[in-house]
């Protein structure tokens, strides 16, 4: 179990880096970006998201190693 611990360590280590990456990403949008005329999201809105993604993916993780790491205390 303590291998879980350290996987567990690491995946909110992974989902804060994110969340912190993301909001850098956030307050480098400009105003151009904003008031973009194109019609898909600008280079800042995506890398934005692409965080957003990532951090979503490493809190899965960690509940899903909180999961099983529940479980395997109940089993034995």
């Amino acid at each position: 179990m303590p291998i879980l611990s350290i996987l567990l360590v690491l995946a909110i280590i992974g989902a804060v880096v994110m969340l912190v990456r993301g909001i850098i990403a956030f307050l480098r949008t400009t105003e151009a970006d904003l008031k973009s005329d194109s019609s898909g999201p600008s280079a800042s809105g995506l890398k934005q998201n692409k965080m957003m993604q990532g951090r979503v993916a490493f809190q899965a993780l960690a509940i899903g190693i909180v999961v099983l790491m529940l479980a395997l205390s109940r089993g034995g």
